[in-house]
């Protein structure tokens, strides 16, 4: 993939161009939208720019693609830019805009690089982008050309109305919303496991997007899931999309919705399957579970879920009601606080040494970066294969590229 030329050179950069990634992506950023705020404004998370961990995963996926080329030169690290990509069409990002971000990210290496980026380095480092930025062109033009067959009318704005007929508090800070096309054609179709993407005015008047997993639905209606998100004692800024639904979205409002996208979808198969989650992650794990429980699924569910106590563990009635739909499903409940009598077994984080993973299970994980890291060890000591777990952060994919 990579010219000889090229991968010699990359090579012998990338640590350099690895150890000061950190500093080239928020410079990056900053000039890009000192130029275009309105990128920041209706396309970019103000939240994950305020806190960097967008530039965190930008750096990520650019030195773990580089690293791949260098290390498997007949092959694509296609996983990791599905991933990538499934999220530029979410949010609209369209093919003009990577000759945008080129301009402005190249300008920021030789900022930060100074002298060290010659004519040479600048070329090897040029194909580098070119070859991911085109791999994602590619990708995300097939995606965007799927979600338009399933639009009324095959519509190229992927963007559609639609009216909430029903919210639903799950628990003090979680709530569900099931919505309808507003032009009452019918819904698009979703795998268990996907995600909508949600575009909010804002008070200042910007038009901020976020995503929200799938929990479910019914006949011509889908249902997402949001959680209020306070403000971290480290800094970490409040989520001002998920509070600003959870103040002021109501039965009869209007908003807008991408069609359903997201990598972490549950497979065919007559194999076990293993749902872990903790918190909210637990969306996508019942929208998977529902599908189970809906089609007479016979396969062995094993379902793990951890949290903090009984009261901040949403759907936990449907869990119960849908574990006991499925003939071969079995539930794991573990609590880092139990209110009341809980088993001590189940007491505390999520340990798998006390659950038994079959022979030949697909994993699929949702949850913050600590309970996927420590779920995934214990599944890979369970014997579990890697290429049978999959994952799903919210936010930001720190650990893209992984297992690139």
């Amino acid at each position: 993939m990579l010219s000889a030329k090229s991968a010699e050179i990359v090579e012998a950069t990338l640590p350099a161009v690895g150890a000061a990634i950190g500093e080239i992506t928020p410079l990056f950023y900053d000039k890009l939208f000192a130029d275009h705020p309105e990128l920041l404004r209706d396309l970019f998370n103000r939240g994950n720019q305020a806190n960097r961990t967008q530039s965190q995963a930008l750096a990520g996926s650019m030195a773990a693609f580089a690293s791949a080329l260098l290390a498997h030169p007949d092959r694509r690290p296609d996983a990791m830019l599905a991933r990538i990509a499934q999220k530029h069409v979410s949010v609209g990002i369209d093919n003009d805009q990577y000759r945008v971000v080129h301009t402005y990210l190249f300008a920021a290496i030789a900022e930060v690089l100074g002298e060290a980026v010659t004519p040479e380095v600048a070329a090897a480092w040029d194909e580098v982008y070119w070859l991911m930025a085109n791999a994602l062109i590619a990708i995300e033009d097939r995606l965007r050309a799927e979600a338009a067959a399933g639009a009324p009318g095959g519509a190229a704005d992927l963007w559609r109305r639609y009216t909430v007929v029903d919210r639903h508090r799950e628990t003090d800070d979680v709530t569900s919303y099931l919505v309808r096309p507003a032009d009452g054609g019918p819904v698009p179709p979703a795998r268990p496991g996907q995600y909508v993407s949600v575009r909010a005015t804002m008070a200042d008047g910007a038009r901020q997007i976020r995503q929200y997993s799938l929990s479910g639905g019914a006949d011509g209606a889908l249902r997402f899931t949001v959680k209020r998100i306070g403000a971290g004692a480290d800094g970490t800024p409040a989520g001002e999309v998920s509070n600003h639904l959870h103040d002021h979205l109501r039965t009869g409002d209007a908003l807008e919705l991408a069609p359903p996208l997201g990598d972490l979808t549950l497979a065919d198969g007559a194999g076990p399957v293993l749902l872990a989650s903790a918190g909210i992650g637990n969306t996508p794990m019942t929208a998977m579970l529902d599908h189970l429980a809906a089609t007479g699924s016979p396969r062995t569910v094993i379902s793990v879920h951890g949290d903090r106590d009984q009261l901040s563990h949403a759907f936990r009635a449907d869990l119960d009601r849908l574990t006991a739909e499925l003939p071969g499903a079995v539930a794991h409940v573990f609590y880092e606080r139990p209110l009341g009598d809980w088993p001590q077994e189940r007491t505390g984080l999520v340990d798998l040494s006390t659950v038994p993973v079959p022979a030949g299970t697909v994993a699929y994980l949702c949850g913050p970066l600590p309970f996927l890291r420590s779920v995934r060890a214990q599944l890979l000591a369970a014997g579990v294969p890697a290429a049978d777990i999959h994952y799903e952060v919210f936010g930001p994919d720190l650990w893209l590229g992984r297992d690139a």
